[in-house]
């Protein structure tokens, strides 16, 4: 039982469900149909000057790959300098996000509104790439924050962001080859597999995409956008809903 269940508990006993925003600490989420839920952490878009946070993540999750029966990142792909040169200008691009708790970094995702036809291009790849998709890449959330779904919500708010501001349909990985756990992890958050990159020396060959349609607003964020156009199009549940739910898990 935690606190924020606490409180939503405390708030529908004493009919105090006007307050029960106020009780939670955090930053304003996404809209809700009777009024703004919180969330505990945010995002925002990163610079060059966050390339050593990038780089930590990085290095956390190969110091953890390390220890799994896989290859992944054994070695940077394909140097050291091309793969920092790669994370650098992402975040010279505009395109490269992280979740903060308070001043560490949480998570990291870089997104782009186009594929790279080096590694999406028929025939090896079977998806539609006439339609309008985001490509998700570097999606990593550092290791103690390790199965809160963080990683899961990432997904799901890239996608919805890339149909609000792309009208994008689709929301597309490159996934490394060898790592079949990490397959089957996408496909159970709702990803198919597409085919393969064409080249056979690239590692990240491996192709999966969902549709944006059954990316999830979650019930309760863990993040919130600080840009100034984050509204979504879809509302999730209202505050009196919310106080409901987290009673009956109590």
């Amino acid at each position: 039982m935690g606190p924020q269940q606490v409180s939503a508990g405390a708030a529908l006993q004493h009919g105090e469900l006007h307050s029960f925003r106020q009780m939670q600490p955090g930053l304003q989420a996404w809209p809700t149909t009777g009024g703004p839920v919180t969330a505990p952490w945010h995002i925002a878009q990163a610079s060059s000057q966050h390339l050593g946070d990038v780089l930590g993540l990085i290095a956390d999750a190969r110091n953890w790959l390390w220890t799994k029966d896989t290859d992944q990142w054994e070695e940077p792909w394909p140097t050291v300098a091309e793969r920092d040169a790669r994370v650098l200008k992402g975040l010279q691009n505009g395109k490269t996000w992280i979740v903060w708790d308070g001043a560490t970094a949480a998570a990291t995702v870089t997104i782009a509104t186009a594929h790279n036809p080096a590694v999406w291009s028929k025939p090896t790849c079977t998806c539609d790439l006439t339609e309008k998709a985001v490509y998700v890449h570097r999606l990593i959330t550092a290791r103690r924050y390790a199965g809160s779904g963080l990683g899961a919500e990432l997904i799901d708010w890239a996608g919805l962001r890339g149909r609000r501001k792309n009208r994008a349909r689709r929301i597309r990985i490159d996934v490394w080859s060898t790592n079949t756990g990490l397959h089957d992890y996408y496909v159970s958050k709702g990803f198919r597999p597409c085919g393969h990159c064409p080249d056979p020396d690239y590692p990240s060959g491996a192709l999966f995409e969902k549709p944006v349609a059954e990316a999830v607003v979650p019930r309760f964020p863990k993040f919130t956008e600080t840009s100034g156009d984050s509204q979504l199009t879809e509302p999730i549940v209202n505050v009196e809903e919310t106080a409901k739910f987290n009673l009956a898990t109590i």
